[in-house]
């Protein structure tokens, strides 16, 4: 296992790229870990929106990326930025001896995300990949339950994200909905519930995908999946952007010969069955588990954070490093690369 360099006697400097929506979640969360984390400076592209964040926060403001590291030195950068930046920025932040932070997906193609990892590696700094939905108190009561064998033999397993997104959200700006920058539905507004099809049924196998396109967009905003597992089961996702008129569910089933679970809601925050052969205890968790949300983002950004700053200070190990996102990552790819070729992709995609 590497050694990384510890920071234990003062904050951790951290570095803001980005400053959308998914960043505000990212600002709220180093507000919570005040005490371990100073914000040292924002950068964005967009002056109006970076002034503002500058006002508000009281922090140094970069319209470059280049400009920040030279001028502020951060520990830690976190980029919020389009996914088919995130490569270029990782490998410049990692050369300039920050460590890494990127939202979900990591990258938009498998060869980018494989330079994000060895680009960290050779600069001796760590790489975090954001997944904040698997601190989400419905999918850890999940975890456990697989972790723990309830289900026994798990045969077969379900997705559904019917989200909404109408043609006025990709038109907001030029990146959206396009391949360089940002991937379709399944790499951009599912990849957290590709994400699940690793971390909680384990290593797949092989995918077999088809998708489409509605919106006047060049990737793809609604797909299937057909998926099996190396463990044998088997399993699919059912990916749309179109629901009407907003929003619809995120959900997940998993049926075994022991068990049967589905976590619904608008984002996995609703358990609506939980049945297995064997009660355990935490079984009367269920319901206080289950939330009420608009937000397809959860609540998971600040349990993230304090993992960051624990492997940081050298008290824990990262839950999802750069080879952790690559799982995902490779799955997603296959899926593209099934549906353009329209033939069963098999994994690892290299060997």
């Amino acid at each position: 296992m590497r050694n990384f360099p510890t920071i234990r006697d003062r904050r951790i400097r951290i570095a803001v790229v980005g400053c959308g929506r998914i960043a505000q979640n990212h600002l709220a969360a180093i507000e919570r870990h005040a005490g371990d984390l100073e914000l040292a400076a924002v950068c964005d592209t967009d002056p109006t929106i970076l002034a503002k964040v500058r006002e508000s926060r009281g922090v140094a403001a970069f319209d470059s990326l280049a400009e920040l590291l030279k001028a502020e030195s951060p520990d830690l950068v976190a980029l919020c930025t389009p996914s088919g930046l995130h490569s270029e920025q990782t490998i410049l932040a990692a050369q300039r001896g920050a460590h890494v932070m990127t939202e979900k997906p990591m990258a938009t193609r498998w060869k980018d995300g494989l330079a994000m990892v060895k680009a960290c590696d050779a600069a001796g700094v760590r790489l975090f990949v954001v997944k904040q939905n698997r601190q989400n108190a419905t999918l850890q009561l999940l975890k456990r339950a697989v972790s723990e064998r309830r289900f026994g033999r798990i045969h077969m397993v379900h997705l559904n994200v019917f989200w909404a997104r109408p043609q006025s959200y990709y038109d907001q700006a030029k990146w959206r909905g396009t391949w360089e920058f940002d991937g379709g539905a399944f790499m951009n507004q599912a990849s957290h519930y590709v994400d699940l099809l690793d971390w909680l049924i384990g290593p797949v196998e092989k995918v077999h995908a088809m998708m489409s396109t509605t919106r006047d967009i060049q990737v793809e905003d609604t797909g299937v999946l057909s998926v099996r597992w190396r463990n044998g089961a088997l399993g699919s996702m059912s990916v749309t952007m179109l629901a009407y008129p907003q929003n619809y569910e995120g959900s997940i089933t998993i049926l075994g010969d022991k068990g049967t679970v589905r976590i619904g809601g608008v984002a996995v925050n609703e358990i609506q069955t939980w049945q297995f052969a064997e009660p355990k205890d935490y079984d009367e968790q269920i319901r206080e588990a289950s939330y009420q949300t608009t937000s397809v983002y959860g609540f998971g950004h600040p349990l993230y954070y304090k993992n960051v700053i624990d492997a940081l200070r050298g008290d824990d190990e990262p839950e999802t490093d750069g080879r952790e996102g690559l799982r995902s990552l490779e799955v997603l790819t296959a899926a593209y690369l099934s549906a353009r070729d329209g033939k069963t992709i098999a994994l690892p995609l290299e060997y």
